[in-house]
């Protein structure tokens, strides 16, 4: 039985799969099996995957699209490790990722059932030094990255405090994905992030303090998708939102904002500022953020 199960979906990624492949495959801890779930490509991702020459990779393919989640319940489905590790078909990992995770996990109690660690973003306008440079001299959004424990992060994660990048970062111990059965497949976006929230129902989460994943910026849904994405996911967990905003913690004003910011990125000002004037009033640490998104549309705007 291998100690580590990957799970990577992919959909007409073949010319960046083979990065994510070969990082679960160079791995320090070569106890593994990489199990690439094919969700109906039309590109070359059969063959690129099927050139492997390694029989730690396994290849499933779906006949028709299913979407991320169903692919990731197919590839759990067949998995024999004793982990359960995520990692999105565009993105790379540090060869240490997984022996980290794996140790820092084996040296705490049972309580402690999944992990992520940090991230580096490649490739982002948004994570260039002179912009990083402008956002430290205003000020920084608070965040609780790299913050560890159990339900009580379901707020921080709420919130938008603390962003963990689980899709790449995440290690699950099998049984607990076994328990909470797997991934939610009316979900097409927050996966990730509604699915650690059942992980953390079940367990406590652990992190390594070190950069492991490399994650490539591939471009994001629109603004109108993440909304309506956005409201089965408060939705889903409308028991937990109540009861933060019943403690005074504005759960649906801080989706408001961020809704309002990808709107505003797009140069769709009208409703952009409808969900600014109804989000949580931005923070010093915000603006840099907002201002960005201000200028991003103009240009979008303009080009269009």
């Amino acid at each position: 039985m291998p100690t580590v199960s990957v799970i990577i979906p992919t959909y007409n990624r073949a010319d960046v799969l083979p990065r994510a492949i070969d990082s679960a495959l160079d791995q320090t801890l070569s106890d593994v099996e990489v199990i690439v779930v094919d969700d109906a490509s039309s590109d070359e991702t059969e063959s690129v995957v099927t050139s492997y020459d390694d029989p730690r990779v396994i290849y499933r393919a779906h006949e028709t699209n299913q979407g991320g989640s169903a692919a990731r319940n197919t590839g759990i489905e067949i998995a024999e490790g004793e982990y359960i590790a995520l990692l999105d078909s565009d993105d790379r990992w540090a060869p240490t990722k997984l022996e980290r995770q794996v140790e820092t996990l084996e040296q705490r109690s049972d309580e402690w059932v999944a992990a992520y660690c940090g991230t580096t973003i490649v490739d982002d306008e948004e994570a260039n030094p002179l912009w990083e440079r402008f956002k430290s001299l205003v000020g920084g959004h608070s965040s609780r990255e790299g913050a560890e424990g159990g339900e009580e992060l379901i707020k921080e994660i709420l919130m938008e405090n603390l962003h963990t990048s689980a899709g790449s970062t995440l290690i699950v111990e099998q049984s607990v994905v076994d328990q909470i059965d797997g991934f939610d497949e009316s979900f097409d976006r927050y996966q990730d992030t509604e699915f650690l929230i059942r992980v953390l129902k079940q367990g406590k989460l652990a992190y390594v303090d070190e950069p492991l994943l490399l994650r490539y910026p591939s471009g994001g849904p629109s603004a109108d998708a993440v909304r309506e994405a956005n409201s089965h996911y408060l939705q889903t967990f409308a028991e937990d939102v109540v009861e933060l905003e019943t403690r005074g913690y504005d759960v649906t004003g801080t989706h408001h904002y961020a809704l309002a910011s990808l709107y505003l990125r797009e140069g769709r000002f009208e409703p952009g500022l409808a969900f600014l004037r109804s989000g949580t009033t931005p923070g010093i640490g915000q603006l840099p953020g907002l201002l960005f998104s201000v200028v991003k549309g103009f240009q979008n705007r303009m080009s269009a």
